[in-house]
């Protein structure tokens, strides 16, 4: 799939169609067409010679939209991050990028770059300040520049086409770099989830661009021709706002964290009512429980649910399982599908051996959208990437770090090895205990955490979401859980933290 030829193909045949609305801010097709095209030319033209992936700083301003393919098609990978960002990581990400300018496409009720202690961008090996380009100045060049982009400068297969920094072992955050190749693959499968129809569709944005779900949402959505409707950090804290959006949005595919629709699902009023269009929802990021989709169910009898799996490593997600009223009353925990063309799906033990179906391992993911490694950090990409054979092909392949074991071609997640435990001389998933202690009617939500001293877990203490008593959850959890997996201290809560990806805050709860 060429992503920037379908784009440009939608401008022409549907100029004054919405490409991206947030808050009462939109950007249509043609504008978005023309004016990247206008800030490439500008960046083509000012910084021949550097070619570094660029930060583009924001939250959901639909600019950002126009940087990103403008960086495209110049001929420069970028890297977005969110204003949630810490400003130590802005920093420490930025050192690494050592990118000749930087793009803050932040409005004056927010804090922008130079907000930084510093009052720098970040510098350069050189220790030199770099320029920023801010949404005004974008503004401008985009209006007024009369130079055309030689679309041969744009960004070919194996160009990193983004950059996502994830968190590190060490303290010091990764940039996982995809290509425009990984990208594509992705995009050639992501158009057909669900078996929906996606052309022209409204489609969810949840996450920030600096968290890889969004790219679910973004570039799908792009390519269909579709609307990206935003919600922003301030809506989805309100709600309020929260539901007013999404009664105005005209979503019909929903995408976000399992942790997220929970949220969405604290008021009856989340319900086909209120979004008569939703057609399908695209899970990934989390586990997504039973009771999730069978509450789902209910309110949207009509939408389609799948999920998905697979880390920033590996583009998004890699696998897809529709999940029906059946599995969800039969099946648990859910799997999280089967792998998407083009992707080898492997089970291995701890001495790097291939396991038989049914036998939990590490699970290893080889194909066409695995990424080509780190940005600037060649130990990290050497522990964590490999090129293996396959079927007489050469392969990426990627360690995840996730256990799980396949089941006639089907895989199931049974969580991070690093969120294992030893209590008692018994190892322990913690998000084992989660996913069973969810399965208690009347439990919304629940997280676990681990409570060490000298370095060893002496006990667990559960935070739930439930309309029900310690003493009820403790009495149904001797049906799920052997004695010792039950937590010794259960914390209610009317809702669990969050951080901005959506997905549950552990360290908000002391984990």
């Amino acid at each position: 799939m060429n992503l920037l030829e379908r784009i440009r193909q939608t401008s022409q045949m549907y100029p004054d169609r919405i490409a991206m609305q947030w808050r009462e801010e939109t950007l249509t097709y043609g504008e978005l067409e023309l004016y990247s095209s206008r800030l490439a030319a500008y960046i083509e033209r000012e910084w021949k010679d550097e070619r570094s992936a660029v930060a583009v700083y924001g939250h959901k301003h639909p600019w950002m939209l126009v940087c990103f393919l403008a960086l495209v098609k110049s001929g420069r990978g970028y890297c977005p991050i969110d204003i949630s960002v810490p400003q130590d990581r802005v920093k420490r990400i930025l050192g690494l990028l050592q990118a000749g300018f930087y793009m803050d496409v932040t409005t004056e009720e927010e804090p922008g770059l130079r907000a930084l202690e510093d009052g720098t961008a970040g510098t350069g090996e050189d220790g030199q300040g770099q320029q920023i380009l801010t949404l005004s100045v974008i503004r401008k060049i985009a209006e007024e520049e009369t130079g055309e982009i030689d679309l041969a400068c744009a960004l070919k297969g194996e160009d990193i086409y983004y950059m996502i920094f994830t968190s590190g072992s060490t303290g010091i955050p990764k940039g996982v770099m995809i290509t425009r190749d990984n990208l594509e693959h992705y995009l050639d499968w992501s158009v057909t989830l669900g078996g929906v129809e996606k052309e022209g569709a409204v489609f969810l944005n949840q996450a920030p661009f600096s968290f890889d779900l969004s790219v679910m949402d973004l570039y799908t959505c792009l390519v269909s021709g579709g609307t990206l409707w935003a919600l922003d950090k301030e809506t989805q804290q309100d709600y309020k706002l929260l539901y007013d959006s999404l009664g105005r949005s005209g979503v019909s595919v929903f995408v976000s964290t399992p942790s997220f629709a929970e949220v969405c699902m604290s008021d009856p009023v989340f319900c086909e009512q209120l979004m008569p269009d939703l057609a399908l929802f695209l899970f990934c990021g989390e586990t997504l429980t039973n009771q999730t989709v069978k509450k789902l169910r209910k309110r949207f009898p009509k939408a389609v649910i799948v999920n998905t799996y697979g880390p920033t490593e590996s583009t998004v997600a890699v696998t897809e399982v529709l999940v029906d009223d059946h599995m969800a009353e039969e099946v648990s925990p859910l799997p999280v599908g089967r792998p998407k063309p083009g992707t080898r799906i492997e089970i291995l033990d701890e001495a790097g051996n291939l396991l038989p179906d049914g036998e939990k391992g590490e699970i290893q993911i080889l194909g066409d959208t695995v990424s080509a490694g780190y940005y600037r950090n060649e130990e990290g990409t050497a522990r964590a990437f490999y090129v293996a054979e396959r079927d007489g092909r050469k392969l990426r392949g990627y360690h995840t770090g996730d256990e799980g074991y396949l089941k006639d071609g089907m895989l199931y997640y049974c969580g991070r090895i690093d969120l294992q435990i030893k209590l008692h001389g018994y190892r322990i998933e913690i998000e084992d205990i989660e996913n069973n202690i969810v399965r208690v009617p009347g439990v919304r939500q629940a997280a676990v955490v681990p409570n060490i001293r000298k370095g060893a877990v002496k006990s667990l203490t559960a935070y739930v979401v439930a309309d029900m008593t310690d003493l009820d959850v403790r009495e149904a959890l001797h049906e799920y859980l052997p004695a010792y997996m039950i937590p010794k201290k259960i914390v209610f809560m009317d809702g669990l933290p969050m951080t901005n990806n959506g997905k549950v805050d552990r360290k908000q709860l002391g984990g």
